[in-house]
């Protein structure tokens, strides 16, 4: 693709990661795993390594873009180009997100780096008979891993766009999988196959939707992007949740539909350069974006002597949600939109 060209959707028939060299992927994909292992993101939960070692992930990304000036290159697995194939192969197995869907100039769909899901995955504790709902279908790679952990039958993955959805449905196919595909608002969840044990996001959330929690059996566990943050929420029943954040930060593309992940950047000028090159006050700034100004937030930063994310959480109470410091109840809490 030049330069300045827009990207457009894959040629008819290159959606099944058909061109990948079986001998090459096999090999890419150990070593990826073990890029994972060595990270430490398998720890608490070393079953997900298997699960990393069997799903092909090349399958799930037949085609991606790659920024360049001017525009995008698309490297894809029926490319007649040699080289280019086993530049998208290799692609494939770094961990490293991927941009698989852009659409007038706006990042709309992406593979998550394959370490970072590796964390998120452990950090949901699922059992063995989990359900689990997975808001934001992406490429169908996340689902196929929870679908080889859990089984086809335990697991549904939403996403609004019906395009992603379709493809996600063909790559798990491929790869031998058959979980329930959706195309709905995934902030309204998916009622039909309710109740559920986890429910995981792989977009960014600007609060936690209500039906989620009536969609969850007691004790259920939440984790979903949030500002730059994971949390983790513990459901005790429709009405009410609560959990802090991992120290583990995300950047993920926003929820769209009923509700959307967090706006614009706030404007920072006049804030102290140090303050705003430390990832902790961004993800403070993002946490109370429309709450606080940037000034109050570097005021509340300083003050507790620069928090870190373990000391944030959030708490769902019939229609009131919010972020709070320390403590639910404690002088630092503020209401999230």
């Amino acid at each position: 693709m030049g330069a300045a060209e827009q990207p457009q959707g894959p040629p008819a028939g290159d959606d099944d990661g058909a061109g990948a060299d079986a001998a090459d992927a096999v090999a890419a994909r150990a070593a990826l795993v073990r890029e994972i292992e060595a990270s430490g993101a398998f720890e608490g939960d070393s079953s997900w390594r298997e699960a990393f070692a069997a799903v092909p992930r090349h399958l799930f990304v037949p085609y991606y873009y790659v920024g360049r000036p001017g525009g995008y290159e698309r490297l894809w697995g029926e490319d007649p180009d040699p080289g280019r194939r086993a530049r998208w192969l290799r692609g494939a197995y770094t961990d490293a997100p991927l941009a698989t869907r852009v659409r007038d100039g706006e990042l709309i769909s992406s593979s998550s780096q394959p370490s970072l899901m590796a964390r998120m995955l452990v950090e949901l504790a699922v059992r063995d008979e989990d359900a689990v709902l997975e808001i934001g279908a992406g490429t169908g790679y996340n689902a196929a891993l929870l679908a080889h952990r859990l089984g086809d039958a335990l697991v549904t993955t939403v996403d609004l766009d019906p395009e992603i959805t379709e493809s996600a449905a063909r790559h798990l196919a491929a790869a031998g999988h058959h979980p329930a595909v959706i195309t709905g608002d995934g902030a309204r969840g998916w009622a039909g196959r309710a109740p559920y044990d986890r429910i995981i996001a792989t977009c960014t959330l600007s609060t936690v939707p209500r039906a989620w929690l009536a969609q969850c059996r007691p004790g259920a566990r939440i984790l979903a992007p949030l500002a730059t943050g994971l949390i983790a929420l513990e459901v005790r029943d429709a009405e009410h949740a609560e959990g802090r954040f991992l120290h583990t930060p995300a950047y993920f593309v926003p929820l769209r539909g009923g509700d959307r992940g967090f706006g614009q950047a706030q404007v920072t000028g006049g804030l102290p350069q140090r303050a705003l090159e430390s990832e902790l006050f961004r993800f403070l700034l993002s946490l109370t974006q429309g709450v606080f100004d940037p000034h109050e937030a570097l005021a509340l930063w300083r003050r507790e002597g620069r928090p870190v994310r373990e000391r944030f959480g959030v708490t769902v109470s019939g229609s009131d949600v919010w972020a709070w410091l320390d403590d639910p109840a404690g002088p630092y809490a503020w209401p999230l939109p």
